[in-house]
């Protein structure tokens, strides 16, 4: 039988939790407890350091071949109001303030376009490594690398290998959402499954990669089909060992078909919090837990920090993704990320996207 005190035990001793006591605690109501318990691990694995980095987002093209019920992002084609495609050579120049203001890692993702081919996504990687070859490339998810896959007839291997030989640097982790079929074949049925998501970080991480890795909650999930998805990354992690952080993305209801079908139902601030405590004592074996703050705002980031959050994200400067389903903030400076760190109890680390200190501010 779960208890708090049995939970305590194994936390103190850094004992993995099991799928129902992971459960167990979706059903508690006390989030404090279960923020103290995460706190624990959090303080355990970063004493009191908060990381952040100077980054900025690049999404390409918000074309998409795929139609996910929950993205406010995507357009079906060029001609549809909204759809937007930048030209590889055009993006260097819509970058270089962000590279001048001192950003230091591009995050790029963006839609599946059904037209450009794989070569306009390796373009936009050798004109950016061109013209900022000091910048850090984190590109492309294990959605759109399978994509890329089905475009090309090669194997996800040999898709990374061109991919690295144009730049590539890293992985982010989207378009994991939620691996359970049952909810996955209602929410996105054309993407990746489960099984495909983690071959392709199986596959980065064996070429040397370092790749985040998500989940999006808050939709019609329910508490088991999260721990279930915890536990995938978990056991992949086990296996590979090259996931650096995780980041759990609220669903946010505005401009999409989910949410009109839910009658745009945000989530709670309690949920927000509980589910980052709950993906701290799960992941015992990822090192990181981001509070993304353009998803979260960053009032409810800072104070999960409090609750087994340790890194902040970045300045970020232009996101489109989350602003399309109605993320209002797009930008933080560096200034603000470290007022709300220190406010919050904690010291702001600047790092690089591999997690590397750059500077501690003391």
């Amino acid at each position: 039988m779960t208890t708090w005190e049995h939970l305590r035990e194994k936390v103190n001793v850094g004992e993995r939790l099991t799928f129902d006591e992971g459960l167990w605690l979706f059903e508690q109501r006390d989030v404090i407890k279960i923020g103290k318990l995460a706190q624990t691990v959090r303080r355990r694995l970063h004493g009191d350091k908060v990381y952040f980095n100077k980054n900025r987002h690049i999404n390409p093209t918000n074309v998409c071949a795929f139609h996910c019920n929950f993205c406010s992002f995507a357009r079906t084609s060029d001609e549809e109001d909204g759809a937007y495609t930048y030209m590889p050579e055009q993006i260097p120049d819509r970058v270089r303030a962000a590279v001048d203001a001192g950003v230091r890692e591009f995050h790029i993702v963006g839609g599946l376009h059904p037209t450009l081919g794989f070569d306009y996504y390796l373009d936009v990687l050798r004109v950016l490594k061109r013209e900022f070859p000091h910048i850090h490339l984190k590109a492309f998810t294990a959605v759109e690398i399978d994509f890329f896959r089905e475009l090309t007839g090669l194997s996800h291997e040999e898709v990374l290998r061109q991919l690295v030989d144009a730049g590539l640097d890293s992985m982010p982790g989207g378009g994991a959402e939620i691996f359970h079929w049952d909810v996955r074949r209602k929410i996105c049925p054309e993407k990746a499954n489960m099984e495909t998501w983690l071959a392709v970080h199986d596959a980065a991480h064996r070429l040397g990669l370092k790749t985040n890795c998500t989940m999006l909650y808050g939709h019609i999930e329910k508490p088991e089909h999260r721990i279930h998805h915890m536990v995938a990354l978990r056991e992949q992690q086990d296996k590979s060992g090259g996931f650096q952080t995780f980041i759990a993305l609220a669903f946010h209801p505005e401009e999409n078909n989910l949410g009109r079908k839910l009658n745009r139902q945000w989530t709670t601030g309690v949920d927000d919090i509980k589910t980052l405590a709950i993906s701290r004592l799960m992941l015992d074996n990822i090192s990181n837990i981001k509070a993304y703050w353009v998803m979260l705002t960053p009032q409810l980031a800072q104070v999960a920090l409090s609750f087994g959050a340790n890194d902040m994200d970045g300045t970020i400067i232009e996101e489109h993704i989350y602003q399309d389903a109605g993320a209002k903030k797009q930008a933080m400076t560096v200034e603000e990320l470290k007022a709300f760190i220190r406010a919050a109890g904690y010291t702001p680390v600047e790092r690089d996207t591999v997690y590397n200190e750059i500077e501690v501010f003391a």
